[in-house]
């Protein structure tokens, strides 16, 4: 561990807190307690920190994961949970965990695909930030500032209590939060017109490792362009973003049809990949690959067309008839609404049930596995019926292909972290779930099969993956000491030419690397700046 601006805890008494941590299941260090005490009233202690013996500590770990490979007993937890009502106490949980040497994870929404807010190899302490979750909506100025506690489905919810005519350009699954997700890129149906969440921050407040609560001025343009699609937990912990409002018509149409393969789907997918990233840049035109019951008892391959425009079905139709004739183009088959029902047309929800939105855990939550690709030629039919072949071997197997091009082109690689720019014909996420934990090693071992049988027509040099489909088979961080060059095998991949301004700025503001994970930015040695 690099000891530079870190103050190190005696080795003997982390050997011993080590060991106390290991071996009691509702204790934590005496000194980090009576540190956090000496920061926060005591009246206010036990509804902010608990130990693994309070009565809530269970129900409050469990409330945000939402993947089930994180829920079994041997999965680590962490030795106290902290959930902070106000900034104070989150500056209060940086200060003596960097004093006690205690490592920390930071929970907004629970959507990380691989844990990293809530678990942890190491003894930690997490911070759930639930309860930070105000939305101020200044529609007059066209901006909002959110807390990072808050999830998608309340942000877009808070904006359409105000305005039917504004949203924000974020994800589709209304309970992510709005913290990890925002700080990671955030992409959803109206990146095409208006580019990434994150392309929409115009301030930020963050802890940071010296505790101290820093907004886009005091913080310096550098540590904001990193937050800011590169993740945000190797820098500190982020309290609330400002961002840009963006305007959205009174009504917007939804479409969605399915066609299996023995219906022409694949003819239609390769078209789609043809236009894909030069379709008008207020279509989200979103491709959902999955198995299907096919005729005599058999399994097939779906194609679900999934698609949102930012316009009236008369206005579309012109452009559907002259590039997909093939679906069905009648009235009937299209939903006119508005934009913040068109949130809940994506989500899958009836798109009169504006409160469901408020509602923080997914219906239903299971075990899954994901990876993304990036595409810069159309696949084959050939390499596409190769594909079918490999999904219909699993009945859960899912890719989701979303289209870039539009405003993602015009935007350059280096503008903040996230480089997924011009050239990217759409991204592919697959996607695989289970109900029963020994089935696992099945469909992790699936994923990645047909992720190896792809790499002959994704991007290359390096192979790009999207942060906020966390992917830890791509490497991971082996420790604190961990190099540039051993973290770049995978963080090329989410960051292309950009890992190492990241890695300068991290350098420079956490040197000591206390905010870190298995897939942290490192802290650059002497030899590598």
């Amino acid at each position: 561990m690099e000891i530079s601006h870190v103050k190190l805890v005696p080795v003997l008494l982390f050997i011993l807190l080590n060991s106390v941590w290991c071996t009691t299941s509702n204790s934590i260090s005496e000194s980090f307690l009576q540190c956090f005490s000496s920061h926060i009233p005591s009246n206010s202690i036990s509804k902010i920190l608990l130990t693994k013996n309070s009565p809530a500590y269970y129900s409050v770990l469990q409330f945000s994961i939402q993947n089930f490979r994180f829920l079994n007993t041997p999965t680590p937890k962490p030795e106290a949970i902290i959930t902070p009502f106000k900034h104070s106490h989150v500056q209060a949980a940086v200060i003596c965990s960097k004093k006690e040497g205690i490592q920390i994870r930071t929970r907004s929404g629970g959507h990380d695909y691989e844990g990293l807010s809530y678990v942890s190899t190491t003894p930690f302490i997490m911070i759930d930030l639930f309860e930070l979750r105000s939305i101020d909506i200044d529609i007059e100025n066209e901006i909002a500032w959110v807390e990072s506690g808050a999830t998608l489905g309340e942000l877009y919810y808070a904006i359409a209590q105000k305005s039917k005519v504004y949203g924000f350009p974020a994800g589709t699954c209304p309970t992510i939060g709005v913290g990890g997700h925002i700080s990671g890129g955030g992409f959803g149906s109206l990146f095409r017109k208006y580019g990434l969440a994150a392309d929409n921050v115009l301030d930020a407040k963050i802890v940071d490792v010296n505790g101290r609560v820093l907004d886009r001025k005091s913080m310096g343009e550098e540590l904001f362009w990193a937050i800011r699609g590169g993740g945000g937990s190797s820098f500190g912990v982020i309290l609330s973003w400002k961002l840009r409002l963006v305007p959205v018509p009174p009504s917007v149409t939804g479409y969605m049809e399915s066609k299996t393969i023995e219906q022409g789907a694949t003819k239609l997918v390769s078209k789609w990949q043809t236009i894909a990233d030069r379709i008008p840049e207020g279509n989200f035109l979103r491709l959902v690959l999955q198995v299907a019951n096919g005729t005599n008892g058999g399994k097939t391959i779906q194609v679900v067309f999934n698609f949102l425009f930012l316009e009236t079905y008369k206005e579309l139709l012109p452009w559907m008839k002259e590039n997909f004739p093939e679906l069905n183009l009648d009235q009937t088959a299209f939903t006119e609404m508005s934009w913040i029902e068109s949130v809940l047309f994506l989500a899958n929800f009836p798109i009169n049930e504006t409160e469901v939105l408020l509602q923080r855990t997914q219906q239903s939550r299971s075990f899954f596995k994901a990876k993304s690709d990036y595409v810069t030629e159309p696949i084959s039919e050939a390499g596409l019926e190769g594909l079918y072949q490999r999904m219909l071997q699993l009945d859960t197997s899912m890719l989701i292909l979303s289209p870039f091009g539009g405003r993602m082109s015009e935007i350059s690689e280096s503008e903040i972290p996230f480089p997924h720019r011009k050239g990217n014909l759409y991204e592919i996420q697959y996607y695989v779930t289970w109900d029963d934990d020994k089935d696992t090693e099945k469909h992790i071992s699936w994923t990645r099969m047909v992720y190896g049988y792809m790499a002959a027509y994704v991007s290359k040099s390096p192979r790009a993956a999207y942060l906020n489909y966390r992917d830890l088979d791509l490497g991971t961080d082996k420790d604190a000491n961990t190099s540039y060059a051993q973290a770049s095998i995978w963080g090329l991949s989410y960051f292309k030419n950009n890992f190492r301004r990241l890695a300068q700025v991290k350098t420079l503001v956490d040197p000591g690397n206390f905010f870190r994970n298995e897939q942290s930015i490192p802290v650059l040695r002497s030899g590598e700046k």
